[in-house]
């Protein structure tokens, strides 16, 4: 017996030990005959038993409701340090009868990548997340576990003048953040994050390594944008690099009621998706206590891919309502725009982008929405009354335009183009602990969800799908019908949920692949509703 096959009987021994039950123990003989013996797949597998298992589990938990006693946990954990680890972790649990949650940076919003009422295993993907920039074509290879962040400094690393279109948390996840879309604030000048892939790497339902001319362009079309975990667990993405200008500008500027905010949020409506691609300004409006009465207060945060100087021009003549003042702008690098929209302080070294832990965590939850026609000052200080009355919800309004309204809305998966002004998003975080407090804020934020149904997009009503809500509907095991999975398809993906369809059905045609709002497999339930 070598010494690497030695060593490997020890592990795989020691495993069996800790695993009583026998069901753990055949499905850990099926990942370790299905895996190569070197690493070992014992080592990276976590049961219950395991005095590790609490830890790996809650280490990428970023939404701390899903960490009570009564959240259903898996069977156990796989962390894959080699392919074969994932290939054996598909073929074992089809031949168990476990569901598969696929995780990389655990930041979706209703916990679907570690949470399941059905049997289920999470392959957590963090320790796949080496990243390889190629300067000479301008490219990269980002594998699903690494962060936004991680990628943002291996760029900056390389180059001043390259940078990426992607989300502003640097701790969310490669792997999901680009299947269902990516955005961020180059979104008006470069689209979204899938907009910007060239290639991938899939293993499907039946072990396979597909890249983009193995999948072919159906399948390479569906992951981007309409959620890997659908279709199979996606390696790595291979990216292109956009060019960023040596300075950019940033400015964060807040106004209150009696400051204004309302007649400039009206404004914007008309201003912030028509201005110049370069620049892209966010709006978050929140209710804060100022003595003697609450009001609201409207933070508008942006991101200019040029001069100070230039940007001033550029706000006088199109947004001088704000009232920008040059004092307001702070010019850096494009990296540092990075650390500030993160809300690190000036002059922050970078290296924090290599921190895989958030600086807080809260409990939350989320919605959005796609407003198409600007809101009324009226209806604007009704929506303020209804924030202030429900106490804690925050709107982020991110603004659309420029490259987004230049992209067929079938290009991707993702649909949302042209037509709309801007997103939402609904917020609402606490830190109190119980059912109780849980309740009074999922319902909160769905009193002022449905209080906006006039002021959104309709037929159908759309929303993000990186910004997972189940209550657009749900079947408990992840078994969704094509019927029950049209009340949510469409508003995700518009017309090109029925593409979707069919390249799942041509894909997985078994369904395995599924979970509570996955894309359903036609031929799967043609053979249910036969039985």
């Amino acid at each position: 017996m070598s010494a690497i096959q030695t060593i490997f009987t020890i592990l795989l021994l020691h495993v069996s030990m800790a695993v009583s039950d026998p069901a753990q123990e055949s499905f850990l003989q099926c990942l370790s005959a299905h895996s190569q013996p070197s690493p070992p797949i014992s080592s990276v597998t976590f049961y219950p038993s395991n005095s590790s298992f609490t830890t790996v589990l809650q280490s990428y938990i970023r939404n701390p409701r899903f960490t009570s006693p009564t959240t259903p946990k898996p069977l156990f954990i796989v962390t894959p340090t080699h392919v074969s680890h994932i290939q054996a972790s598909i073929l074992c649990s089809k031949i168990h009868g476990l569901e598969i949650r696929v995780r990389s940076g655990g930041h979706d919003y209703d916990g679907l990548s570690y949470v399941s009422e059905a049997p289920f295993i999470i392959l957590d993907m963090f320790n796949l997340r080496s990243i390889t920039v190629n300067m000479e074509d301008e490219s990269a290879w980002v594998e699903s576990g690494a962060t936004l962040g991680e990628l943002f400094y291996r760029i900056a690393e390389k180059s001043k003048i390259h940078g990426f279109p992607a989300g502003v948390c640097p701790t969310v996840g490669v792997g999901g953040h680009f299947s269902g879309g990516g955005y961020g604030n180059m979104m008006r000048k470069y689209g979204l994050s899938v907009d910007n892939v060239i290639d991938a790497r899939i293993v499907d339902v039946n072990g396979r390594i597909l890249d983009r001319e193995a999948m072919g362009e159906d399948l390479f079309w569906a992951i981007r944008g309409g959620g890997g975990a659908s279709f199979g667990v996606i390696l790595s993405w291979k990216i292109k690099l956009v060019a960023v200008p040596e300075i950019v500008t940033v400015f964060r500027v807040e106004k209150t009621l009696e400051q204004g905010a309302t007649d400039i949020v009206h404004q914007w409506q008309y201003v912030a998706d028509k201005i110049h691609e370069d620049l892209f300004i966010r709006v978050v409006v929140l209710p804060v206590n100022k003595k003697p009465r609450q009001t609201i207060k409207a933070k508008f945060v942006a991101l200019f891919l040029g001069t100070a100087k230039d940007l001033i021009a550029l706000m006088d003549q199109s947004f001088p309502e704000l009232g920008l003042q040059r004092e307001d702008l702070i010019e850096m690098t494009w990296i540092e725009s990075v650390l500030y929209w993160s809300n690190y302080p000036t002059g922050t070294s970078p290296d924090v982008l290599l921190d895989r832990q958030p600086q807080s965590e809260k409990s939350s939850k989320k919605k959005s929405d796609y407003v198409q026609n600007p809101i009324s000052k009226k209806d604007l200080e009704g929506i303020w009354k209804k924030m202030m009355e429900q106490k804690r919800p925050a709107l982020t309004l991110n603004p659309y335009g420029g490259k987004m309204s230049e992209i067929s809305e079938s290009e991707t998966p993702f649909p949302h183009r042209a037509g709309n002004k801007y997103k939402i998003q609904y917020s609402v975080t606490w830190r109190e602990e119980g059912a109780e407090d849980l309740n009074q804020n999922l319902d909160r934020i769905r009193r002022l969800y449905d209080y906006m149904t006039p002021y959104v997009s309709r037929s159908p009503r759309g929303a993000y799908l990186n910004y997972r809500d189940v209550d657009l509907g749900i079947n408990g095991v992840g078994n969704a019908s094509y019927a029950e999975a049209r009340a949510w398809g469409t508003k995700y993906f518009k017309g090109n949920f029925d593409r979707l369809v069919e390249v799942k059905t041509a894909v997985d045609p078994d369904n395995f692949f599924r979970y509570e709002q996955s894309i359903p497999s036609l031929g799967f339930w043609t053979r249910v509703m036969a039985q």
